[in-house]
């Protein structure tokens, strides 16, 4: 009864609060009505930015900026040249960015949401950048995957993605060690508390989540996310998940490490998404028998293996995602296809015929989704556009041999103009700048570990 009055007294007050009369376009008009009546108490809106890393940029305005917002706010366009300590580096001091010029940024329909610290009094909501002609920005992730999309649509294919995540749940307290199994579903109290408001919060963000599922490791879990065609939503729902799992373990006195090797002699955190091809009338191309691979995905196959030495660049975007890829300085963790194979950074999962899909494991739990999944369609592209099905060679014999060292995958990125024209020339030459100027600050530090051998 009480929570009931509770959200009639929240609807009702709305009407007596100063909320400004303001005409919006269609799409927002509607989203923010229907928004500030459902949290009539709202008092701010977070607009922010995804960087390259993925790193939530933005700021704090008052509500009454959402009846302006249609027309824009303005950030820097050196967001887009920030590496993983929020440093701005670029490739040339000649380079626009080194300016830090500000650039128009427009908000994106139907990522007005409640923020997880404070859902009742603070909104956010998501932007996108446009360049000097009010065009997409095309040094912003979500543009670039946008751009590797419509190619796609050109073809009359439509991806279909599901996305899961994997984290370590820690105790800032020293814990007794115990290997908890996969699919165990005994969790302490803490634990227990974060999935439950996990599962709450992402509700109230939209986020579709679909399942908690306990790793090898003790501690480690996956988050699952629904499969979809909204493939832009999609890498914005992980990287709210992401946050948003920050933030519930923190409440919780705990501590969630997205970290792609947090742990020496424990495995490492991955990205996978598993992918499918529709046509225009919503059929999977991939539909197969169980024991045999169509054509569609043969060639997918193919242009994903071709391509995977230059994509580490991308998804392994730091020193320590490159400690998950190996299982020793010669020899890479994944790097084959197989069916129901986990170790393999291509995995055909157990599935009936409609459902057949490629499951692609390389990624590490820190990469920028947007780029992840550009990356990983462009290798399908390249099989669909370069490759011949009647000369293709069989996957299986195929595994190529991937750069085991940042140094090594940035320079193989660098020559593999498929790939760089395909994320765009402006973009790759800004994400070589930046890795290679945070591989030079790693490579400075004198580690603990190199004292003690002194």
């Amino acid at each position: 009864m009480n929570s009931i009055i509770s959200t009639l007294f929240l609807k009702n007050i709305r009407s007596y609060l100063n909320f400004p009369v303001a005409s919006l376009p269609g799409y927002l008009q509607s989203e923010v009505n229907d928004y500030l009546s459902d949290y009539p108490l709202t008092q701010h809106v977070d607009v922010y930015l995804y960087d390259i890393n993925g790193t939530m940029r933005g700021k704090r305005l008052s509500v009454e900026s959402l009846f302006t917002l249609s027309k824009g706010c303005y950030f820097p366009l050196s967001v887009y040249s920030m590496d993983q300590k929020g440093k701005v580096s670029c490739h040339s001091p000649a380079q626009p960015l080194h300016d830090e010029p500000d650039h128009l940024c427009l908000p994106v329909p139907g990522t007005l949401r409640p923020s997880p610290q404070d859902p009742l009094h603070t909104a956010q909501i998501l932007l996108t950048m446009t360049d000097n002609h009010q065009a997409p920005c095309q040094l912003e992730p979500r543009v670039i995957l946008q751009n590797v999309l419509s190619r796609f649509h050109q073809h009359g294919l439509y991806p279909v993605v599901a996305p899961e995540i994997e984290f370590y749940l820690s105790s800032p307290q020293p814990e007794e060690i115990r290997g908890q199994g996969c699919f165990n579903m005994e969790n302490s109290t803490a634990r227990s508390a974060v999935f439950n408001d996990l599962e709450q919060l992402a509700q109230v963000q939209q986020i579709p989540l679909t399942g908690i599922v306990a790793e090898a490791e003790s501690g480690q879990f996956e988050l699952n996310l629904k499969h979809s065609s909204r493939i832009l939503e999609a890498c914005d729902n992980v990287l709210a998940l992401r946050r948003l799992t920050r933030y519930v373990a923190e409440k919780q006195g705990l501590k969630a490490n997205f970290m792609a090797k947090p742990y020496s002699l424990q495995s490492g955190n991955g990205l996978h998404f598993h992918f499918s091809l529709q046509d225009v009338h919503g059929e999977n191309v991939f539909a197969s028998s169980a024991d045999e691979l169509n054509s569609m995905m043969r060639l997918c196959i193919a242009g994903q293996l071709a391509l995977m030495p230059a994509s580490v660049a991308i998804l392994a975007p730091g020193v320590n995602a490159f400690r998950r890829l190996r299982k020793n300085l010669d020899e890479p963790l994944f790097n084959s296809w197989g069916y129901n194979n986990r170790s393999a950074a291509l995995r055909i999962p157990c599935s009936d015929e409609g459902n057949r899909r490629i499951e692609y494991r390389l990624a590490g739990a820190d990469a920028n989704p947007y780029l992840v999944v550009a990356t990983i369609l462009t290798g399908m592209l390249y099989g669909l556009e370069c490759f011949d099905e009647h000369d293709l060679a069989d996957p299986q014999n195929a595994a190529p041999a991937l750069p085991l060292f940042q140094q090594q995958a940035i320079e193989q990125f660098a020559q593999c103009q498929y790939l760089t024209d395909s994320l765009g020339h402006a973009f790759s030459q800004q994400w070589i700048a930046c890795k290679l100027s945070e591989l030079a600050w790693f490579e400075s530090i004198v580690t603990e570990e190199e004292s003690t051998l002194s």
